[in-house]
């Protein structure tokens, strides 16, 4: 025996030494968090200061050395997601994580991003460049300065690659590619959808909601009527069932963010209020931080949350003006439908036959051959992998392959003095097209849109694929200043955006519909912020925790008054289903039964409804969710109606229908969570905040996700939570009064487990508790010198 107690022994030693070895490695690439560094490209020495969350406080010499000093932060708490990041952007995942990728790999070169962020990065103006190489220098001096490698890398058996300016303009791209993910793929779903039924039913199908609208300049659209002509087969056949029916009512990427001018507060500040809407994950997009420099004799203070990989406060206050940011939206792309030449190598526009020019893309492959991938691109855009009419091919215009979608002058923001100037760069800047809110220490509001909005000269339908070849369609340019959509001090002292039309007349014309959100949410902010006259910050928080279930009560109404009838609910055993649809309906709280009930109902109908229209799409390629096309409208009118000749096919009746509906959302319920009881709204929409590593490595779950939280909150109310999408930051702040503001983002600071604030923020941003919008008092301090 004393021989297998040494072996026993001596197992359990190693297991202990590898344990401890793991500890250290992982410990060695924790963040500095005190005392000195040397920081060699800095002008002077910069300090930097966290509080007990990891708030960082960075005090400059200058906006040059605020950004060493900030990329050197970024560089040590969130590397991984930073690489993540421009990696996604460029298709150089395999690389990285192997053959897995390589799909999505495929997908992205079909830009070539890293080549346009390249070509951008070194035409930059002298500041931005400047700006650019300073974060980069403080972002490679950050990952320098680490023992070890991030964990990632360590599980991932990489090193991490030195970063380039390039690699910032990525980041920004990544964006793009999340905010505006129609991509074309809506102008082809919508060509498909319009070739094959009536001009009426087509516009029916498509219009924008008169029932959910709660524009900017109180514009209205009017409804467009059920057609009088019977359901065409092409939305009635359910000959080609659907893979996937999913619905939505939006692109369901997007934000809130709404305004209040002096007029509307006790003290005459404006203040602004700004919750936008990712996929959350952990770490979270967002890293708060406070900029403090001096330049040309003025100092500047500049606080909000800033995106890893890129040198800027992205929304935030500097004191004189607060901002913040909404997804727009609208249509930043159109599809050119080319006419090739013979043999399908060359293209005709205006008149001349243009050979397509084809680059190779290289796909580096972790552990496998580079895999070699071909895009071909004409004048207009790359050609569209999606299958075109024989003798065509599709090509993609979309703003993110021109020089002007790219730049960092978004940094101006941190000097804007007022509305006036802010409103006057939002042209120039090159993001992602967003809805720019905007107030001022005056008590001033405004709102406009920030990014390049493209001056189409088209007499052809944008939302469908048009044919360009006669040189009578195109792009000139890009819109100036004095010609974007703008909204500035309304008379009643409020303005909001959620994602819906914003605007309409020409302005609407100029945008155009990329995919708009219905305006439920929309209208519960705009009616929110008309209910009172006065407000403060925390007035303005609980708007962004408002999750009444005001759209779904029409649903409630239907089943409590058509469907669940007595002789329907003593058939079926549905008496305990009506008690919760009567009980807990109204808000998308967290223990709710009856919405989850009526919420399935509404999901099961509106499925069963356009079942045939996704089977037809899906079977020439495209998807119900690439339309441009808010179910809710349309369906709701045609139950409304109830025309037998509107019916989808294997119906016997509307009412038939509505049942079916019940019973089968009430069965898939039961299956999924075993009683009526259980099949709470929380059970079935967990906080879901994952670490992209721990799918592959389930037994880490605990340790690096956040903890499967029920949620209150849903797509259409300000509250929007719905399945691991939601608020990825609350702000409220007045400028001038940023002591006073509201800032909280969910997890944490830090990306790496083993900090302090890997999830210093998580437990207020589950509760709804406001945290302080400026940094509190400083627990650690480290000093970067030259």
């Amino acid at each position: 025996m004393t021989w297998f107690k040494r072996i026993l022994g001596g197992l359990l030693l190693l297991v202990l030494l590898l344990a401890l070895a793991l500890w250290l490695a992982l410990r060695g690439s924790l963040a500095q968090l005190d005392g000195e560094r040397a920081a060699p490209a800095l002008s002077a020495p910069a300090e930097l200061q966290r509080d007990a969350r990891g708030y960082l406080s960075i005090t400059a010499e200058n906006r040059l050395d605020a950004a060493r000093a900030l990329g050197f932060v970024h560089a040590q708490e969130r590397f991984f997601q930073m690489d993540l990041m421009r990696r996604n952007a460029a298709g150089e995942l395999s690389a990285l994580v192997g053959a897995k990728a390589l799909e999505v790999d495929k997908a992205r070169r079909l830009h070539r991003f890293r080549h346009r962020a390249e070509q951008i990065a070194a035409a930059l103006s002298p500041e931005e460049k400047a700006l650019a190489e300073a974060y980069t220098g403080g972002v490679n001096a950050g990952l320098a300065a680490l023992s070890t490698r991030p964990p990632e890398y360590l599980l991932l058996r990489q090193s991490p690659r030195p970063w380039v300016p390039a690699d910032s303009l990525l980041v920004a791209y990544g964006m793009y590619l999340d905010l505006q993910r129609g991509q074309g793929h809506d102008d082809i779903a919508n060509g498909l959808l319009k070739q094959a039924v009536p001009a009426d039913w087509y516009a029916f199908l498509t219009q924008h909601s008169a029932d959910w609208q709660a524009a900017l300049d109180d514009s209205r659209v009017e409804p467009v009527p059920l057609p009088a002509s019977p359901l065409p087969d092409w939305l009635r056949s359910v000959q080609l069932a659907c893979s996937d029916c999913s619905l939505t009512d939006a692109r369901d990427i997007g934000s809130n963010n709404w305004a209040v001018a002096g007029s509307r507060t006790a003290d005459g500040r404006a203040i602004v209020a700004d919750d936008m809407h990712l996929n959350l994950r952990v770490p979270g997009t967002w890293f708060k931080a406070r900029l403090k420099w001096k330049a040309q004799g003025r100092s500047f203070d500049v606080a909000g949350v800033t995106l890893p990989g890129t040198p800027l406060v992205v929304a935030g206050s500097n004191g004189h003006v607060a901002w913040g940011f909404t997804n727009t939206t609208s249509d930043w792309s159109d599809v050119i439908s080319l006419q090739l030449g013979a043999g399908g190598q060359s293209y005709w526009s205006g008149g001349a036959e243009k050979p397509l020019v084809r680059s190779v893309e290289r796909i580096e492959v972790a552990g496998q051959p580079a895999v070699d991938f071909e895009v071909r691109e004409s004048e207009w855009g790359p050609v569209m992998p999606e299958k075109a009419p024989a003798g065509h091919a599709y090509a993609l215009r979309w703003v993110a392959h021109d020089a002007a979608a790219m730049n960092l002058r978004l940094m101006q923001m941190e000097a804007a003095g007022g509305v006036d100037e802010a409103v006057k760069l939002a042209a120039g800047a090159g993001i992602p097209a967003q809805n720019l809110m905007v107030a001022d220490a005056r008590g001033r509001i405004a709102w406009t849109v920030m990014g390049a909005i493209p001056r189409r000269v088209s007499t052809q339908d944008m939302a469908v694929p048009q044919d360009w070849s006669d040189g009578r369609s195109a792009w000139q340019g890009y819109l100036g200043a004095d010609e974007q959509p703008r909204v500035l001090d309304p008379a009643d002292g409020r303005l909001w955006t959620a994602n819906a039309r914003m605007i309409g007349g020409e302005a609407l014309k100029i945008l155009g519909n990329g995919g708009y959100d219905l305006g439920a949410r929309a209208r519960q902010i705009r009616d929110g912020l008309r209910a009172r006259d006065k407000f403060d910050e925390a007035a303005l928080h609980a708007i962004q925790l408002d999750h009444r279930a005001l759209l779904l009560q029409r649903w409630r109404g239907l089943l409590l008054e058509r469907v669940l009838t007595p002789g329907f609910v003593a058939a079926n055993g549905l008496a305990d289903y009506r008690a919760e649809v009567e009980k807990n309906a109204e808000a998308a709280r967290p223990d709710a039964v009856g919405y989850l009930l009526v919420r399935a109902f509404r999901e099961r109908t509106l499925k069963t409804v356009f079942a045939p229209l996704a089977g037809r799409l899906e079977a020439q390629g495209a998807r119900l969710q690439d339309l441009t096309m808010a179910p809710e409208t349309p369906g709701w009118a045609l139950i409304q109606a109830s025309r037998a000749d509107t019916l989808p096919a294997g119906a016997a009746s509307w009412e038939a229908l509505l049942q079916r509906a019940v019973l089968d959302s009430r069965a898939e319920l039961l299956k999924k969570f075993g009683s009526l009881a259980a099949a709470t709204w929380g059970a079935e929409n967990p906080a879901g905040i994952r670490h992209p590593l721990s799918a592959a490595l389930p037994m880490l779950s605990g340790w690096l996700d956040m903890p499967a939280t029920p949620m209150a909150g849903d797509s259409h109310m300000p509250r929007v939570h719905n399945h691991g999408h939601g608020q990825s930051e609350r702000m409220v702040v007045s400028p001038g009064h940023e002591e006073s503001g509201i800032l909280v983002i969910p997890g944490g600071q830090s990306g790496h487990p083993l900090s302090p604030f890997y999830r210093g923020d998580h437990a207020a941003w589950l509760a709804g508790e406001p945290l302080p919008f400026l940094p509190g008092e400083a627990t650690h301090r480290l000093v970067l010198r030259p």
